[in-house]
């Protein structure tokens, strides 16, 4: 079964998934790389699938000018970095320097971008152990470790054993935010779930969690954007 493309402008290329596990046909936007997946069911015509999708053009398209293309971090890219627009510009000596509205990174050109993720991965576990480390110790009860990955879809997680896991690209968004999601995973040391209980404790913890969230909600998906 090859991978058809929806027709118009720009034409939308489309992946199809069989699953046997599947009972209907669902569409999914990765925020990560805009790729428009369709999942169908084993036996259910590849022309139904086709039609479905073509139904649904108005939504696919603007769920895919919302998200915006792709940008390639390089000298001249503008990054957000705590929430504020910083343009990327060559830098000398060997350290990534962050100014109040540029970050200079030194060394060639086509290495800027993944020097550029690499120093935001350390600046984003520093301050994310140091909420977390606060936190924790504001609820009484410590975490066994902490890891950071490139998440397609959660922020962070923690584990039966107090295991804690970030998305690195936390750095990117205003400090209220990390902060908030940071809380959100100390808080499930004390409450394995999403109950009125773990609620309460992100309050307790935080407090007012509203405005993060749907801060997340709104921007998150855009910050997969940025490729290093």
């Amino acid at each position: 079964m090859s991978d058809p493309v929806l027709s118009g402008d720009p034409p939308i290329p489309l992946i199809l998934r069989r699953s046997a596990r599947a009972k209907r046909i669902s569409l999914r936007i990765s925020q990560l790389d805009g790729r428009v997946t369709l999942t169908l069911p084993k036996r259910l015509a590849e022309r139904e699938a086709l039609d479905f999708a073509r139904s649904k053009e108005g939504w696919i398209r603007k769920h895919l000018d919302a998200r915006g293309e792709d940008l390639q971090v390089m000298p001249g890219a503008e990054v957000p970095v705590a929430g504020q627009m910083l343009k990327v510009v060559r830098g000398q000596g060997r350290r990534v320097q962050i100014g109040t509205d540029i970050i200079a990174v030194p060394g060639p050109e086509d290495r800027v971008g993944a020097r550029l993720a690499s120093h935001l991965k350390l600046v984003a576990r520093d301050r994310l152990a140091e909420a977390s480390d606060a936190y924790a110790a504001q609820l009484g009860l410590g975490y066994s470790r902490l890891t950071l990955r490139d998440t397609r879809s959660r922020w962070g997680s923690c584990t039966s054993d107090g295991g804690l896991m970030f998305s690195w690209r936390l750095i990117m968004t205003p400090p209220e935010v990390l902060n908030y999601v940071a809380a959100h995973e100390v808080a499930h040391l004390a409450q394995m779930n999403h109950s009125p209980a773990f609620w309460a404790e992100v309050t307790r913890l935080y407090g007012d969690y509203e405005p993060p969230r749907r801060w997340l909600r709104t921007h998150g998906g855009g910050l997969h954007r940025y490729r290093f």
